[in-house]
Parts: C-alpha cells; sequence; structure tokens
C-alpha cells in the first residue's frame, strides 16, 4: 500500500501547516506565492545557478561526461531517467539529480549535486545561505592553538572531506534533514557510497560557495527516521494538530484562517514566543486571559530573554489595547551635541547597497537636518559597493572629527545595530584598499564606543512592546508615518529588483526615487522615535504598575 508522499520540506516548520496541506491538496497545490516566498525562490535560483556554471568551470578540462547536467526545463520523468542514467554510466559529478518517487516509503526529493565516492553517490545541496564561519582559535592546554571543531568541508572541485580547523558549521536543522531524506533514498536505490551507514556522508554548498560542508549522516538517520514517521501520521491525519502562533506564519498562507481561529479563542501563543506557549501550555496557561490574571510563580524553565512579567504584561496590552508599557519611571536614551541617524539598505546576502543618514547639530539651529544618502545603483554584488561604502565612512568620520575639535559630543544611532555591524565589519574586509574604506580595527573600535547607539535595544531597556519592537511598530506611537503606504523590508526587496534592472526584472528608475524616500523615512523615524523617549514618552505612555492593576485582585 503507498503511503503519503513527504517533499524533504515537509519535514521541518510548523507541523499544523502540514496538516493542512495534505487534508486540503488542491488549496495547496494551486495557491500563488507570496511576493517574499517568490524572491526567496528568485535568489536561490540565480545562487545555484551561479553554483553550477562554476561547477562546470572547475571541470572545463575534464573528459566529456565528467560532469552531468539533468536539463531542468523537461518534466519529472525524464529528469528522473536521465539521473539514472548518468549513475548507470558512472558520471562523477551529475548536477541537478532527481531520484525517483518512492511510493513504498512515501518520499521524494532531488539533489543538485551527486558526486561519485566509491561505487555509489554522495548528495551534495546547494542552499542560498551561509553554512560556515570563520572559527576563533582555542588554546589548548598544551598552548597550541585550534579551534575545537570536528568540522569536515570538501574542496568544491573534488570530493576529499577533511577536518577543517579554520571554520565552524552552522549547522541547518533543514539542510540536514534533507540530506538525511536523500542518504535514505539513495540507498534504498542501491546508489549510496556505503552499505556501512557509519560511512554514510552528505555535503552542503553554502551562499559563499568556497568549500562544500561535510555531514556524517549517521548520527542524523535515527533522528530523521522518527521525525519522518511523525510527519507521515500527520499528513495522513492520524496525529491531530491544532494552531499555534510561531514565526513561521508571518508568511504562511493559512495564517488567514489560523489566525481567526486564535483570536475566538483567544490562544496565548498570540502574545508569547513559540517556545514560551509550549512551557505556558505545560502550566495550564493556555488563554492570554488566564495569562493576564495570573499571579503565581513563573513556570520552570521559563525561555528567552525576557522576564516571565513581560508576558503578562503583553497580555494585559492584548486585552485592553495598549501598544506600549513603560518599564521605567523616566525613560532614557544617550543623546549628543550632534547626532547622526544612520539606515543601511542591503539586498538579501549580496551586499550592502545604501548608507542613509541624517545629521542633526543640537548646538546650531541654524544648521539644517539634512538628509544624504551613500549608494551604488550597479547591481549586486558590486565592487562599487566599496566606493559607496568608502565615501560613507570618509564623511562619518569627517563628522565626528569636526564635532571633537568644536569640543562637541557626538552620537551615530541605528536601529537594530546587528544589521548595521554586519555590513560595517564585512565591508571593510571585503573592501580593503578601496579609497576611505576605513580597517577592521577602525569599524571595531566605533562599534565598541559610546558613540554608537542602538536605539532597538534603548526601546526594549525602557519599554514592553506588545506589538513587537520593529522600528514601524513603535515609531508610530511617537507619532511617526511613513510617507510610503507599503513600506517595509520586505517590499524594498522587490523595489531594488527593479531599480537596478536585476535579473530578468525590467528596470524602472523611479524605484531608484522611492527607496531613497524610503531610507530617509527610516532615519527620520529613527530621530522622532529616539527623541520622543528623551522626552513626552514619559506621559505618553502608561507605566507598567499602572498596566497590572488591570488584574483582579487577590
Amino acid at each position: 500500500m503507498s503511503r503519503v508522499v513527504l517533499h524533504p520540506r515537509d519535514l521541518a516548520g510548523c507541523e499544523h501547516r502540514l496538516s493542512l496541506d495534505h487534508s486540503h491538496p488542491d488549496q495547496a497545490r494551486n495557491r500563488p506565492d507570496t511576493p517574499e516566498a517568490q524572491r526567496r525562490k528568485d535568489a536561490a535560483a540565480d545562487h545555484r545557478a551561479r553554483v553550477r556554471e562554476m561547477i562546470r568551470g572547475l571541470h572545463s578540462d575534464q573528459p566529456t561526461g565528467t560532469v552531468v547536467l539533468v536539463e531542468p526545463d523537461t518534466d519529472h520523468a525524464t529528469r528522473v531517467a536521465a539521473t539514472l542514467a548518468a549513475c548507470r554510466e558512472g558520471a562523477a559529478w551529475i548536477w541537478n539529480a532527481t531520484l525517483p518517487t518512492d511510493r513504498e516509503h512515501g518520499r521524494r526529493g532531488h539533489a543538485e549535486l551527486l558526486i561519485r565516492d566509491g561505487d555509489g553517490y554522495v548528495p551534495v545541496i546547494v542552499v542560498n545561505h551561509r553554512v560556515s564561519y570563520p572559527a576563533k582559535p582555542v588554546r589548548a592546554p598544551n598552548g597550541s592553538l585550534g579551534n575545537g571543531s570536528s568540522t569536515l568541508t570538501s574542496p568544491v572541485w573534488t570530493w576529499a572531506p577533511q577536518p577543517d580547523p579554520s571554520r565552524n558549521g552552522r549547522n541547518q536543522r533543514r539542510d540536514q534533514l534533507r540530506l538525511a531524506q536523500l542518504t535514505a533514498m539513495l540507498r534504498d536505490l542501491g546508489l549510496a557510497a556505503s552499505d556501512d551507514p557509519q560511512a554514510l556522508r552528505g555535503g552542503v554548498i553554502g551562499l559563499d560557495a568556497d568549500c562544500i560542508v561535510v555531514y556524517e549522516m549517521a548520527p542524523l538517520l535515527d533522528d530523521y527516521a522518527e521525525i519522518f514517521e511523525r510527519r507521515t501520521a500527520i499528513a495522513e491525519q492520524r496525529v491531530a494538530t491544532t494552531p499555534r502562533r510561531i514565526g513561521e506564519c508571518r508568511s504562511c498562507p493559512w495564517w488567514v484562517r489560523c489566525g481567526p481561529e486564535l483570536e475566538e479563542r483567544r490562544d496565548v501563543s498570540l502574545v508569547v514566543g513559540g517556545n514560551q506557549s509550549v512551557v505556558l501550555d505545560d502550566a495550564g496557561i493556555t488563554t492570554i486571559d488566564q495569562l493576564a490574571h495570573y499571579r503565581g510563580d513563573p513556570p520552570a524553565d521559563w525561555p528567552g530573554n525576557a522576564p516571565f512579567d513581560d508576558a503578562v504584561l503583553t497580555a494585559i496590552a492584548w486585552l485592553t489595547d495598549t501598544p506600549l508599557i513603560r518599564r521605567l519611571e523616566q525613560p532614557t536614551v544617550t543623546r549628543a551635541d550632534v547626532e547622526v541617524d544612520v539606515d543601511m539598505e542591503s539586498y538579501g546576502e549580496h551586499g550592502a547597497y545604501m548608507w542613509g543618514t541624517l545629521l542633526t547639530d543640537n548646538t546650531d539651529p541654524s544648521r539644517p537636518v539634512v538628509y544624504r544618502a551613500f549608494v551604488t545603483w550597479e547591481p549586486l554584488p558590486t565592487r562599487d559597493e566599496g566606493r559607496s561604502f568608502g565615501e560613507f565612512w570618509t564623511w562619518l568620520s569627517a563628522e565626528r572629527e569636526a564635532a571633537r575639535e568644536a569640543g562637541k559630543s557626538f552620537a551615530a544611532y541605528c536601529y537594530s545595530q546587528q544589521a548595521e555591524n554586519r555590513w560595517l565589519l564585512g565591508s571593510a574586509k571585503r573592501f580593503a584598499g578601496i579609497a576611505g574604506v576605513p580597517s577592521l580595527a577602525s569599524v571595531e573600535a566605533f562599534i565598541a564606543s559610546d558613540e554608537w547607539v542602538d536605539i532597538y535595544e534603548a526601546v526594549g531597556r525602557n519599554f514592553v512592546c506588545p506589538n513587537g519592537k520593529g522600528l514601524k511598530r513603535v515609531a508610530p506611537v511617537a507619532g511617526f508615518s511613513w510617507r510610503d503606504a507599503e513600506a517595509s523590508g520586505e517590499a524594498s526587496m522587490d523595489w531594488y529588483r527593479e531599480a537596478v534592472g536585476l535579473g530578468d526584472t525590467p528596470m524602472d528608475l523611479s524605484q531608484r526615487r522611492r527607496l531613497l524616500e524610503y531610507n530617509e523615512d527610516d532615519v527620520r523615524a529613527t530621530k522622532v522615535l529616539r527623541e520622543w523617549i528623551d522626552g513626552s514618552a514619559k506621559h505618553d505612555v502608561p507605566h507598567k504598575d499602572q498596566v497590572l492593576e488591570f488584574r483582579n485582585p487577590g
């Protein structure tokens, strides 16, 4: 008897979504991708195409048939036949390998690469995210330096796994489960590289495409088998699921169904994180009302960095429609004589194409508040990104130095420095030697200084944010609104593709102005928000003690 067939993407993520996908197959099959999902698919396809051409180039001097390309635009049966034929002929590398659907076990899958190893094949997948990062040296008791890592890597031009002390792997569960399913399928087909499960391996080529990160499959296969059986039971409706709000819900097409259901039962997952809602459920707290009126000790092993009281306050805020709650009697934020708000715009993992700034000199009312953007409109990745970054850094450094020489204090502000810091550091490394690009040490010193202020952190320190701490969630409470009703980080990705004519997208120069206005609004929102924190927020936002009075006495 055939079973429901699972794709590797069915093995991770929301179980309720899997149940709905298989109980309503027509709706799941016919729904269009969201713009965000389509953008991810397009970016992944572009990355795979680049890796494919790299692989072909690396083997261009090898005999014909070393790299076999399975035509992607043919139907599934044709791709399967071409893959199996290449395996029979002993091809060394098979690109876009498609395995036959296993209806007996309920599995389907394809690998961007099958690499011949001995008498069989190793699955290698290509993903559009980073799969390793530089290892930090660790000094051993004998004084020698290493990284304590057991990461295996192989060069991208051959299959030769070796311990790699220069890297640590970034273990992605979805990647590992996909490799495990492909490994199981290859074993059933008699195409695996070894009959010994302990010798089985798989690989991942990530965004940098500078190596293959290698996984030992034996430790993953038992976990995979357990997950596969549970997911199969869910898909076959033998295990019941119920909706629970998690991060995945933001882009899930089923949210139009699950959201109202959760609101109707006032589910506690609407106001806390996914792991927190599991802990609350185990403690018998399943509704927002129960949490809002809860007075006992926090549940054991409360997850996350935020205290349990924040969850109670957020529940009360949901019931009372309170957008923000003040933690402190007097909110505080770093201020300076000369202030620069900074906002960076990037396109996925490809680079940062814009550094927007807003300069305010609080000691000189006659000096206008000026927005200035440092930008490249050459499609990323491009060396011109280094030029625009170098100009930004030169300008910022000059303003800092001028403030010091005038005896004025200086501060630069961003909203959630994780993104800005990543591209500050990355740009210093990638574009070293280009005019204006600072040394890595200079960037590290700036990031560590009191002159670099994260307003996102200030918001979290001063307020409980029931609707989230994103700039577009919090700044409207301070009275700011964006000019573009569609403004969002996700939308800006589409605008960028059109602004530079990326890929097959027609160029639309009007989108450049749209991006500049969006960036300007972001830095102005940061300015309005931090000045509000330092001003009327004390009177505009209720203190947590006031909010807690909502609870029934007892």
